[in-house]
């Protein structure tokens, strides 16, 4: 019970943060199964999984809170589902691409501690933009194994399409279908998830639960940022491991 005490704990602690952003936190349980040796096997299907079940809490949530802005939601979610299930389905050598997405992750990173743009410049993309950045995200998201959120949070800060708790009110259920997509294309059996799962799913609900609910409701924008710069953090080291 200790050892089984032990391996589900960072799970917890890694549901906390990234819900608290609106992120289901695949690759936080990726870089936490790698470092604990987790067969390779195991490792895509569990992750996205997981996310599924924490990325449900943080839709909920920040729907709720009425952070969720569908017109900006939907184009994203789209074009990128069925990228997500091709990307899932795919099995290739993905060393020298993680540790791109790991720089991408890092500038990404840096523009959070730029000074945050007013709310009158922020701007509404046209159409295909949306299309194109739903893509791209969908694709990667399922080639690697998580729902996507660490792109997509970032890239509406960056490109000023929305506030941060409206980001992460798109990101939860944006990392919800891309993950459910993602799983389609692994078509995983009850043999490919790791043998916990089930104590798995508890803690990241528990913990996913706790943070979703202090970043939709309790949580100041100036707090969510510095919570999303650690995920970003997390997810970039995790990309270079």
């Amino acid at each position: 019970m200790l050892e089984t005490l032990l391996t589900i704990s960072p799970f917890f602690f890694v549901a906390l943060l990234y819900a608290s952003a609106g992120h289901g936190g695949a690759s936080g349980y990726l870089a936490v199964m790698a470092l604990l040796g987790v067969e390779a096997v195991l490792l895509r299907p569990t992750a996205l999984g997981l996310n599924v079940l924490v990325s449900l809490l943080g839709t909920i949530a920040f729907f709720k809170a009425g952070h969720f802005r569908a017109k900006l939601f939907w184009p994203l979610a789209l074009s990128a589902i069925p990228f997500a299930y091709l990307g899932g389905s795919l099995d290739i050598q993905e060393g020298l691409f993680r540790k791109i997405l790991g720089v991408a992750l890092a500038v990404a990173l840096l523009r959070l501690f730029m000074p945050q743009r007013d709310a009158e410049e922020m701007r509404f993309p046209p159409l295909w933009q949306l299309i194109l950045a739903g893509t791209a995200m969908g694709f990667v998201s399922g080639l690697i194994g998580v729902g996507g959120g660490i792109f997509l949070t970032p890239l509406v800060i960056f490109l000023g399409w929305a506030p941060v708790k409206t980001a992460a009110a798109i990101s939860a259920p944006f990392i919800m279908f891309n993950s459910v997509a993602g799983l389609a294309g692994l078509q995983p059996s009850a043999n490919d998830l790791h043998p916990l799962f089930l104590w798995l799913a508890v803690a990241v609900l528990l913990g996913g639960l706790l943070g979703c609910s202090w970043g939709s409701h309790l949580a100041a924008a100036k707090q969510l940022r510095y919570a999303l710069a650690l995920v970003l953090s997390l997810a970039a080291f995790k990309m270079f491991l």
